[in-house]
């Protein structure tokens, strides 16, 4: 992905994936001129569960996550405050529901994505190649596809663009999304969390960014030195 231009595709494509994702009943593709701006409404007020009071106390953490988001990445927002993303639900690889709190103990970047959001074409090589050679017991790039309908599309896009490391995620429904925009974190595809292994929200991102260059592993290093 070493033109950057591709996160900015022709405005014909833009239109027609804006058209194909009202069809589908789907959320808008968010596209933005320059990779510096994050327009993210403010997050919703933070619950008083026990896990959202233990992941509020992290804030001087995002603080410190976030600061290390330069270059490629800038766009990238601290948690403010952070808060418990355990409950997020998708279907995992082997096709059975599951959700954020089933990968304690590693740190994810979580990543919604769809076949008709362009920007997401261009981005999912880069998180496959971050999932390459970043992807551990302790950290792991989670990419769900929130398409409607069944398996095809999302499979054979990511066949199309070269996809191999990133396991198969996915949530038809649109809940997913919509729990993220509730939360004021979604605006529109691709949307990316950084979430660390107690299931607290560290980060979090609308639009794309080029996920495989030293910017982003920087931040995933920052992150699991923290």
């Amino acid at each position: 992905m070493a033109d950057g231009n591709r996160f900015f595709p022709a405005p014909r494509l833009i239109l027609a994936a804006l058209v194909a994702g009202a069809l589908a009943g789907a959320v808008a593709v968010y596209v933005s001129e320059s990779r510096s701006g994050n327009n993210a409404a403010p997050q919703a007020a933070v619950g008083e569960s026990k896990d959202d009071i233990a992941c509020a106390a992290k804030n001087d953490r995002a603080k410190k996550v976030a600061a290390s988001a330069t270059g490629e990445v800038a766009a990238l927002l601290p948690a403010d405050p952070p808060q418990s993303m355990k409950s997020l639900a998708f279907n995992g690889p082997d096709g059975k529901p599951m959700t954020i709190a089933d990968h304690a103990g590693k740190t994810v970047l979580l990543n919604l994505w769809a076949t008709w959001c362009a920007p997401c074409r261009a981005e999912m090589p880069a998180l496959d190649a971050l999932q390459k050679e970043k992807g551990s017991a302790a950290f792991q790039v989670v990419a769900v596809n929130v398409d409607a309908g069944d398996d095809v599309k999302p499979k054979k896009f990511l066949k199309d663009t070269g996809v191999e490391a990133l396991g198969y995620y996915r949530d038809s429904t649109v809940a997913l999304f919509n729990d993220l925009k509730a939360r004021g974190l979604a605006l529109g595809l691709p949307v990316t969390l950084l979430i660390d292994g107690e299931g607290c929200l560290i980060a979090h991102m609308n639009g794309p960014a080029e996920w495989s260059g030293p910017d982003a592993k920087r931040l995933v290093e920052t992150a699991l030195g923290s």
